[in-house]
Order: structure tokens, then C-alpha cells, then sequence
């Protein structure tokens, strides 16, 4: 059994038991519950939403808050003696997948 949610604006496949990097929530510790299930998969059936499947939900519990790796972004203009670089580091959140509900 699987499920395919949404959440931050990326889609993950997920299954019970499964550890998923999502972006930073509002929630940090706890329990989660994703709302936005697109897509549930099981050994009978497989449920497609539109957009959404109604009444699906995933379970979650976050495991910890951590960061992504460094992204160095360079920008260079070669004949005009222009260089710039950046760095960014992504908030994330780890969360275990407990069940899901609604199949």
C-alpha cells in the first residue's frame, strides 16, 4: 500500500514506515496529518483523486527538524568584471509515515 501527497508544492510517494525530508511546517514536533492525498494505492484498488482522494489522510510523526546541504549559487558577467556568490540552506523537517487513513 502506498499514497502520493502534496505538501510544500512537491509530491511524494510514500508508505507506512517510510522517512520523508518535506519542508519546514508550521508544526515542529508532533504528530502531522497530510490532508492533500492525490493518489492511494492498495492491494485491491488504486483510488485517483480529483484533485484530491476525499477523506484520505496520512499519518506522520516528525522525527526531528534539520537543514539541507549548501547550494552555491554564482553568477559571473565575464566582460564586466561582475561576480556574485550566494549560498542557501533549506529548512527541513524529517517525518516518519505511521499509516494511512481513508482507503
Amino acid at each position: 500500500m502506498y499514497a502520493v501527497i502534496e505538501t510544500g508544492g512537491k509530491q511524494y510517494q510514500v508508505s507506512p514506515g517510510d522517512k520523508i525530508r518535506v519542508e519546514l511546517l508550521e508544526q515542529q514536533e508532533g504528530t502531522v496529518t497530510f490532508d492533500r492525498v492525490l493518489l492511494v494505492k492498495t492491494d485491491e484498488a488504486v483510488k485517483v483523486g480529483t484533485p484530491t482522494v476525499k477523506g484520505a489522510t496520512v499519518q506522520g510523526e516528525i522525527v526531528r527538524a534539520l537543514k539541507a546541504d549548501k547550494i552555491i549559487i554564482f553568477k559571473k558577467i565575464k566582460s564586466k568584471q561582475y561576480r556574485r556568490t550566494r549560498g542557501h540552506r533549506q529548512n527541513l523537517l524529517e517525518v516518519l509515515v505511521r499509516e494511512i487513513k481513508g482507503v
